[in-house]
């Protein structure tokens, strides 16, 4: 039986430990399982957080294995190699789907019946081949996709425009890496649309804006990495936003990465859609009415992506 306020967290490292400590300051569960290669690193991370319950909410967090995975509602996959500066997200391919292989094969080896929630990278290469390993429903497996890139497009446009990012609605979709794309054709802030929107702001050039806003959203992860090494903040408030999703039935939409069937012509492969989460997982893949070269820059990001996977298949 799931039991709907458990979850864990197989890979503790930078990402794993702060996607914890999000869940943990969120009080989305009850129990959270922290699972690493390393027990003493894992039983570390939980020590850690434990510390900081008298200041959340009541909420058991320790090390364990895979056994304890069979009643889980949601796991969330962070194990990898981590992206070094200079490195595309899809030169970590070769390296973490092997790592993933073997989470998958020992996950089988439960009666593990919950959402499976990809966040290592290529995410959507990850999602697409964890979904073919494990013959999961593709509504129960999910990769983190685009909700971080979409976060961060909303977050520069807000600063740029001045404005509050959770007035700007906008949304990055295709691959989670460099041929994703924004969505121009339907961003609005606050139902004005965007165009109008930068006029009204004293910005008449927003083909400059947008240019620039989607360059920085699509390099800031290399920014990030080249400057600190690595990045795990903002991924780990997505994916806490995901999981709240999912836990309370929410059926927000959400651009995560899904094996599509069908959509926009697509099927075989998982890219970054639009779709409404819930406690079932992606419970619809929403087609995004999109302009031609919209279609023409997604279409060109599933090809990209179809190139890898067949690599890969290849080896």
């Amino acid at each position: 039986m799931i039991d709907l306020r458990k979850a864990a967290v197989i890979g503790c490292g930078h990402v794993g430990a702060s996607i914890a400590f999000s869940l943990m300051q969120r009080a989305i569960f009850s129990e959270l399982v922290l699972i690493d290669m390393n027990r003493d690193r894992a039983e570390g991370e939980a020590m850690d957080l434990r510390h900081g319950l008298p200041y959340t909410a009541a909420m058991d967090i320790y090390a364990g294995d895979y056994a304890d995975l069979s009643d889980c509602a949601l796991v969330i996959v962070t194990a990898g190699a981590n992206q070094k500066p200079g490195e595309s997200r899809l030169d970590l391919i070769g390296k973490n789907a092997a790592i993933l292989r073997d989470v998958i094969g020992r996950l089988q080896g439960t009666a593990f019946a919950g959402i499976l929630l990809i966040v290592s990278n290529p995410v959507d290469v990850l999602t697409c081949e964890a979904q073919r390993i494990s013959g999961y429903p593709a509504s129960r497996v999910i990769g983190s996709g685009t909700v971080l890139d979409t976060a961060r497009l909303k977050q520069l446009l807000g600063s740029r425009l001045g404005v509050d990012s959770r007035s700007v609605h906008a949304v990055i979709i295709g691959e989670h890496g460099d041929s994703e794309l924004a969505v121009w054709s339907g961003a609005n802030v606050s139902g004005i649309a965007l165009d109008a929107f930068c006029a009204l702001r004293g910005h008449p050039d927003s083909t400059r804006l947008k240019r620039e806003g989607y360059e920085d959203v699509r390099d800031s992860a290399y920014t990030i990495i080249e400057r600190k090494g690595a990045t795990y903040y903002g991924i780990a408030m997505a994916v806490a936003r995901i999981a709240a999703c999912i836990v309370r039935d929410e059926r927000a939409v959400l651009p995560v990465s899904t094996v599509l069937g069908g959509e926009y012509g697509l099927s075989g492969l998982a890219l970054s859609i639009p779709s409404i989460v819930g406690r079932d997982g992606v419970q619809a893949v929403l087609e995004l009415p999109l302009s031609g070269g919209e279609r023409e820059a997604l279409l060109a990001s599933a090809a990209q992506l179809r190139e890898v996977m067949q690599a890969l298949h290849a080896r």
